[in-house]
């Protein structure tokens, strides 16, 4: 089997229809790939909505388990998939039509470990308003290895994984699997994928579509100290794999710059969404009970901070406040 396409369902009813219809407008043989449905305890009426389609097609298995989060459902999903490839795509997006065949036929003919394609971005209102397909650039391929994509196609803080073909086999024998029950588990995957892929495929095809600003539980959900200790989790295991003494140096490198970004945007985070200092900093020692070792100390002003980090913390968030005030006010 070539491709299993791993779906987690979640307080989606409103969207998850035309996902998996999306699914089967890909113009692919029924017989080379699987679609794995994981009902992830929805109490809504997801499953209800998509249980035509389910009766109609053979090629669709679905699992159901409690309420565990996505990592487990997208781990339960990757444990049951026979296909040579897999694809995660988010249940309440959508992919474009006939854009996974020649995606497809590259990673089979090219055995790359990833592929990660684009993807556009549009409103409920957008995608309601379309009349046909969007247009299909003639598609380019590049091969790299994975942290060069890391580094040059992945923008930061969207690594996502739903718009990327992953080889199973791959994934197997580095045992990359999601961290279970925290947000945020897409950062750390991204991550170690890139730093263990030999071979990864960036191209300019377009696949998935993003749904802007819908009321999905995700974008109802504000930051709050439970997300704020989740990201720690997930800086700490991606901030661990510069400890891989296997890497090349400029990987590590890569993942260290990276690491520094996540840390200033939980930060940002912390002083913007979370109002007790308490909380505050019960975030941040977390973080560095986690990694320990975590540190930037390439100028002073990253010395400075780190010291103030560990020894006077609600000083060290008062002068990041006083520090983004001015930028905002002073320097804007």
């Amino acid at each position: 089997m070539d491709l299993s396409i791993v779906i987690p369902v979640f307080q989606v009813e409103k969207y998850i229809r035309s996902c998996i219809e999306s699914i089967f407008q890909q113009g692919l043989d029924e017989g080379c790939y699987e679609v794995i449905i994981v009902d992830d305890g929805t109490k809504d009426r997801s499953m209800d909505v998509i249980a035509d389609i389910i009766e109609q097609h053979t090629n669709i298995t679905v699992i159901h388990q409690e309420n565990q989060g996505l990592s487990v459902a997208r781990n339960v999903g990757i444990a049951h998939a026979k296909g040579e490839y897999i694809l995660m795509p988010d249940s309440d997006d959508l992919l474009i039509e006939n854009s996974l065949p020649v995606l497809l036929k590259k990673a089979l003919n090219t055995k790359a470990d990833m592929i990660r394609a684009n993807f556009l971005i549009m409103s409920n209102q957008e995608i309601e308003d379309q009349c046909q397909s969007p247009t299909l650039p003639q598609p380019e391929f590049i091969e790299k290895e994975g942290w060069t994509l890391l580094r040059d196609d992945i923008k930061l803080y969207q690594f996502y994984v739903w718009n990327t073909l992953f080889r199973r086999s791959f994934l197997q024998d580095n045992n990359i699997l999601f961290i279970p029950g925290i947000a945020f588990q897409d950062v750390p995957f991204i991550h170690e994928c890139c730093v263990k892929s030999k071979k990864a495929i960036k191209t300019t095809c377009l696949l998935n579509i993003y749904r802007r600003g819908h009321d999905s539980v995700s974008s109802l959900q504000m930051f709050t100290k439970k997300k704020g200790l989740d990201f720690c989790i997930a800086i700490a295991a991606t901030w661990e794999l510069t400890h891989d003494k296997t890497l090349l140096p400029e990987a590590s490198q890569c993942v260290k710059k990276n690491v520094y970004y996540l840390k200033f945007n939980l930060l940002y985070r912390l002083l913007h969404h979370i109002d007790r200092m308490d909380d505050r900093v019960e975030v941040l020692n977390y973080l560095y009970q986690l990694a320990p070792d975590l540190q930037f100390t390439d100028t002073i002003a990253q010395r400075t901070g780190r010291y103030l980090a560990h020894k006077a913390p609600r000083i060290y968030f008062h002068m990041l406040s006083l520090r983004w005030w001015l930028n905002r006010h002073l320097f804007a």
